[in-house]
């Protein structure tokens, strides 16, 4: 125990330092209101409920917790990029600190950015949003079978995941590894390893996310406009909108590297590599900043308000952030975010790459919006900062936690709840409760996360981390603890105790 404390401390020191340098290097000077709000976002930090009488997170303390090396955020009040600023490592082997200009891989940020370039051309009626896409195509054409029950697949399906397509999401390449051409990840050809990219619905009739589908518009990109992918989004797109620090080349030019933030898993292990290289580049290929994608989404809501038609006119721009099928929340290259009986809406989309993970949110109205990035696969961190910068400022109909009132519960109690449990259908996969001190943690071998428990009564109890969720220790019909239950999306479920 001293050893780890004594390692622990010496972590938190140098994370801490790393902290003081990046804001001693990076941050530019802003008025005292803005500083005052900056401070403010750093010390709120929260999950989807707060505990009656305790205070918040700091951003340090989180970082930490989740063994984050680097975070950078840019801020959008009044239709305005107020701050932006980095926090830690974008290399902990190197001690480069992370900058407002560190370059992350952006994951599937990329679609939004990949969506401008497509309706783009759409625009250009270069291309049409509901026609077959194998029009457009041309070294390759897309396969159908009997699974289309005769229906085509279109570019407004890709772009919102109606296609009905396989392959949510792709794992990269490291450096030492050889790389598939765009056709031998379409088809699951090696080095792909990837299967290959086919219907799994009929087109048009559901949502299912699909990176492979958006890995299709990749190639029709290149055919319509017959340039490559990277060079196409950056003259048609990355440029127009000011994003001077991105680039879709995989793996980006030698002059960048350093400028390149270093890939970390969620436990602060390296990746076995600096970062993984995405051929699918419209996926998951964009590196870029904070600043960067701000910038987009300030473009997306002058546009709305017709003040601005950079790359998209305002009607392309609607049209994009429009649910593509009503029932759904799937628009074109983004999702729209609207709490239940609420008014406002979002736009936003996430990322999470092998190494990296990122989020941004832009208000529809009112100008708001935040861009998070972090080289780490963790992505507990960038939920709790979104929280803090929606309730700092104030956000309508976006952040509004559950208060609930936390009790102690007699040791004696707690004791009989120690124990692994599982599922009956999954007995491989096991909770664990255990204690640490007068701490008890759960445990869980699949997601290998560690919560603390929070209890409400004697035997119901909350994981501070994990969204709307409570759960009840039971007994069987001796008094004994026999399990513990749930509840989420209306599924009662049961985890039986191990004898």
């Amino acid at each position: 125990m001293k050893t780890y404390l004594t390692l622990f401390s010496l972590w938190s020191f140098l994370l801490i330092g790393g902290l003081s340098t990046v804001r001693a290097q990076s941050a530019r000077r802003y008025t005292p209101e803005i500083e005052k709000r900056i401070k403010q976002v750093e010390q709120s930090l929260c999950t989807w409920m707060q505990i009656d009488g305790r205070p918040n997170w700091t951003l340090a303390e989180r970082m930490r917790f989740y063994k984050v090396k680097g975070v950078s955020i840019a801020v959008i009040h009044n239709y305005q990029i107020e701050w932006a600023k980095g926090y830690g490592w974008a290399d902990t082997t190197d001690k480069r600190p992370v900058s407002e200009n560190t370059l992350f891989q952006a994951a599937s940020i990329s679609k939004s950015l990949n969506a401008v370039g497509c309706l783009k051309l759409v625009q250009n009626q270069q291309v049409a949003l509901d026609k077959d896409i194998n029009q457009y195509l041309k070294c390759w054409k897309f396969p159908y079978d009997s699974l289309a029950h005769g229906k085509v697949i279109t570019l407004g399906n890709l772009l919102s995941h109606t296609a009905g397509l396989s392959v949510h999401g792709f794992a990269g390449y490291t450096d030492k590894e050889p790389r598939p051409s765009l056709l031998q990840v379409l088809d699951g050809l090696p080095p792909a390893n990837s299967p290959a990219i086919r219907l799994m619905a009929e087109p048009g009739t559901t949502m299912e996310y699909s990176g492979g589908g958006t890995t299709l518009t990749q190639l029709l990109v290149e055919d319509v406009a017959q340039k490559m992918y990277a060079q196409y989004m950056q003259t048609e797109v990355l440029n127009p909108l000011g994003m001077v620090h991105s680039t879709f080349a995989q793996p980006p030019a030698v002059k960048l590297q350093h400028e390149l933030a270093t890939g970390y898993r969620y436990d602060g292990k390296p990746i076995g590599s600096l970062f993984h290289i995405y051929p699918e580049q419209a996926a998951a290929g964009l590196w870029t900043t904070p600043t960067d994608i701000a910038t987009f989404v300030l473009e997306m809501q002058l546009s709305l308000q017709g003040k601005s038609s950079k790359v998209l006119s305002p009607k392309m721009t609607r049209r994009m952030l429009t649910p593509y099928l009503p029932r759904y929340d799937a628009a074109l290259g983004t999702f729209i975010f609207m709490r239940e009986g609420k008014e406002a809406a979002y736009f936003q989309h996430t990322g999470l790459n092998e190494g990296f993970s990122s989020v941004y949110y832009g208000s529809v109205e009112g100008g708001n919006g935040v861009v998070i990035m972090c080289n780490s696969d963790n992505f507990g961190l960038i939920r709790e900062l979104v929280n803090s910068v929606a309730s700092v400022y104030t956000w309508k109909d976006f952040y509004n936690p559950v208060v609930k009132k936390e009790i102690k519960v007699a040791s004696a109690t707690t004791d009989a709840y120690i124990g692994s449990y599982t599922w009956s259908e999954a007995p491989d996969q096991t909770i664990t409760v255990y204690k640490q001190g007068e701490k008890l943690l759960y445990h869980n071998s699949t997601s290998r996360n560690t919560w603390e428990m929070h209890f409400t009564d004697d035997t119901t109890f909350f994981l501070y981390e994990l969204p709307q969720n409570e759960y009840t220790f039971s007994r069987d019909a001796n008094g004994s603890i026999d399990g513990i239950q749930g509840q989420r999306e209306d599924q009662e479920w049961k985890l039986s105790k191990i004898k």
